[in-house]
């Protein structure tokens, strides 16, 4: 793989600073603002509160065991929701606050949050109450705004709205002054970013949902005790219902149906319990369990903060219903999460955020990179009016990305692919592998071939400067490499114009993140970048799904299978006796696939660095996480902490002090990715002159080795 640099030196190994914190407390997912949340759907029994309460206690206790901070059951679940006329029995409803302050009284030893949903009598009206504990006390009670009265529903026959309540405090199971209303938030004092809302049920449905002002008022997980009974198709309409609530909001969004024991006399209940963050599912229930459940998650805070603070719109809709939300009351406690035990992710990470796991999702997603590729340059072409390209082919990942792309651009624009003149530049260090494919590769895909040996013209030009190379002395440095860079692409600018033809650059998104290319008259520079907003993992598995599809026929297939295990390298450095390369570019930069991981969660999220850290152990730490059948390696890799602390340095130094300015001057190029592109013009604006002090600092705190128990 054909790829100069002008390199950046490493940084030094940082030290753990006399104030890191224990390396087990890094190794905890609070101590990263992540919280575990759960929904917990229990068996009832139709108006039997005392049987309802132990099943929830054991929940609770259930989700306790698993560190989760948060528990949310279905609607009405003291009771079962299916009590219908019962609801104005008075013996029931009072067996239902009993319920609750048993609830409440099981709830003081442990170290959570729960929601449990019963029928409240309140001045004289019965509310559909959401009722939020802790450690033995009542925080707060949410009634339903929208209680539902068609089709099945009758709820207004027992039931009054929200609106109605004229009081903001209750007295109940034996606590004094509890807030009671629908516009409530439950803040924790000591876990930053955890501000919960509650609604119930048929509140979803609405056209702007409570949930929604409750999020502009701050609130970052949203929770629905839902009763929601099943009909065919209806499960599908609920998970659209969760996944657009939290991504519109911004939010996490915890949803608990009412499962196995609720009344069949009209109806069915499936126990539905999902988890979503921003619009994305981490965790959901078995339907049509006959017995309880529980289902956790992990939500990220700092990535919901992070969205919120980037996406204006968000703030603008908070200054225009500033009046709505100004009506909002905050409850605060002290959440006292388990931050000094070693706990870590119970959340699907993808080793590779770039490239879904999902084989259909991936093939889906390679076909639509193309397509914007493909667009951007046909666009280019034909708003310059010029149906030539000239593009470099090394023989490597990249060249042959975008020479695909090229061959495709033509067949849309109906031109001939012999307009794509294609030229191989064997240096000093050119294998003969990639050489091969180069030239296997135009020629498959019948594109105009040349080759031009750019050794005189580089012995020229370091003979011109001076350089001891010239001279017979074996110095292989930054200018004997950046010396072919430079003659490769000023041969190609001269050649498009020569030809009149546009020079379509191969970098990618990953090597403009570390610097790795060269600035000015190099591989930095062309008239179009059409891979410049795809990260280097993405491009492999764009070449292996063309591999596989044969599109491009049998025999570019076959040379593009082989380009794929070809050992990435910029083939500048000639090996001992000026054989085969002596470079591996993972060995300076790092592995692309742990900095592609750093450089999705630093572009799309800024999230810390030793929280990074902490997510790329989780990650990759297990052997057998993350394994594609169709991709051995990848799940046989891992790398321990120390790994990931040496090379997210390198990530931390390149990326944030040594390489803005050589993307402050990158060419026009389509944006593929919702990962982000480097763009100056679009989704990234940096100084070129900016330290990355703050960063190596939070470096610091990641520790060199994990404790034995989660080796």
């Amino acid at each position: 793989m054909q790829r100069p640099a002008d390199r950046a030196t490493d940084p030094p190994g940082l030290p753990l600073s006399d104030n890191a914190p224990m390396s087990g407390q890094f190794f905890n997912l609070y101590r990263h603002n992540f919280v575990r949340v759960a929904v917990a759907t229990p068996q009832v029994r139709v108006a039997d509160p005392a049987f309802n309460a132990r099943q929830t206690v054991a929940l609770l206790g259930e989700a306790d065991k698993r560190s989760a901070v948060l528990a949310v059951f279905p609607e009405l679940g003291l009771t079962a929701y299916s009590c219908e006329d019962l609801f104005h029995q008075q013996a029931l409803l009072d067996a239902a606050v009993a319920a609750l302050a048993e609830v409440a009284r099981a709830s003081a030893g442990l170290a959570l949050v729960a929601v449990v949903g019963l029928p409240m009598r309140v001045d004289g009206l019965l509310y559909n109450c959401a009722a939020v504990l802790h450690r033995g006390r009542i925080l707060g009670v949410v009634p339903k705004s929208y209680p539902p009265n068609y089709r099945e529903f009758y709820e207004l026959r027992h039931f009054a709205p929200a609106s109605y309540a004229g009081v903001r405090e209750i007295d109940l199971a034996g606590q004094r002054g509890v807030p009671f209303g629908a516009r409530l938030l439950f803040e924790a004092e000591d876990q930053p970013g955890f501000v919960l809302a509650a609604e119930i049920c048929e509140d979803l449905w609405t056209p702007i949902p409570p949930s929604s002002y409750a999020a502009l008022a701050g609130a970052t997980v949203l929770v629905n005790l839902s009763a929601s009974n099943i009909t065919t198709g209806k499960d599908e309409y609920r998970s659209q219902l969760v996944a657009n609530q939290s991504g519109r909001c911004l939010a996490a969004y915890v949803y608990c149906a009412a499962g196995y024991g609720e009344s069949t006399t009209d109806l069915a209940w499936d126990g539905h319990g999902m988890i979503y963050e921003n619009g994305s599912r981490l965790a959901e229930t078995a339907r049509f369990a006959y017995g309880a459940q529980l289902a956790c998650a992990d939500i990220d805070l700092d990535r919901l903060a992070q969205d919120r603070l980037r996406q204006t719109s968000f703030a603008q809709s908070v200054q225009r219903h500033a009046e709505e939300i100004g009506n909002y009351r905050r409850v605060r406690f002290a959440l006292a999460p388990p931050v000094s035990e070693v706990l870590l992710l119970d959340r699907s990470l993808e080793r590779f955020p770039y490239v879904p796991t999902d084989p259909a999702t991936r093939d889906a997603r390679c076909r639509e990179v193309y397509e914007i590729q493909v667009q951007g340059l046909v666009k280019r072409l034909r708003s310059v009016g010029i149906e030539r390209v000239v593009i470099g082919v090394s023989g490597g990942l990249d060249s042959t990305q975008a020479l695909i792309v090229c061959a495709r651009a033509m067949d849309v624009m109906g031109a001939p692919r012999t307009n794509i003149l294609g030229y191989t530049m064997p240096g000093f260090a050119t294998s003969e592998r990639t050489l091969s494919q180069a030239r296997r590769l135009m020629d498959a895909l019948g594109c105009s071939a040349a080759e031009i040996d750019i050794r005189p013209a580089c012995m020229q030009m370091l003979k011109d400067i001076g350089h001891p190379y010239a001279a017979g002395k074996p110095v292989h440095d930054v200018t004997f490499e950046n010396v072919q860079a430079g003659e490769r692409t000023s041969h190609l600018f001269r050649l498009a114009n020569l030809h009149n033809a546009l020079v379509v650059g191969t970098g990618d998104l990953s090597e403009l993140a570390l610097g790795w290319c060269t600035y000015g008259v190099g591989d930095q520079m062309s008239h179009y970048a059409v891979n410049a907003s795809v990260p280097k993992t993405l491009i492999q598995y764009l070449i292996r799904y063309e591999a596989g599809t044969r599109d491009l026929g049998e025999a570019a297939g076959a040379v593009l299978a082989q380009v794929v295990d070809t050992e990435i390298s910029p083939e500048l450095v000639p090996g001992q006796g000026g054989g085969e390369p002596a470079q591996r570019t993972e060995g300076v930069v790092g592995p692309y696939e742990l900095q592609d991981f750093n450089l999705y969660y630093t572009l799309r999220f800024g999230l810390d660095p030793a929280k990074v850290a902490f997510m790329a152990y989780c990650a990759w730490r297990d052997r057998a996480r993350g394994s594609w059948p169709d991709v051995p390696e990848a799940g046989r890799r891992h790398y321990s902490i120390g790994e990931i602390k040496r090379w997210l340095g390198v990530f931390l130094t390149r990326f944030f002090q040594t390489s803005q300015y050589k993307r402050s001057a990158i060419p026009n190029s389509p944006k593929v990715g919702s990962g982000g592109s480097l763009s100056p013009r679009g989704d990234w604006r940096a100084p070129s002159d900016s330290v990355a002090t703050a960063w190596l600092a939070r470096l610091e705190e990641i520790p060199e080795s994990a404790p034995r128990e989660v080796e």
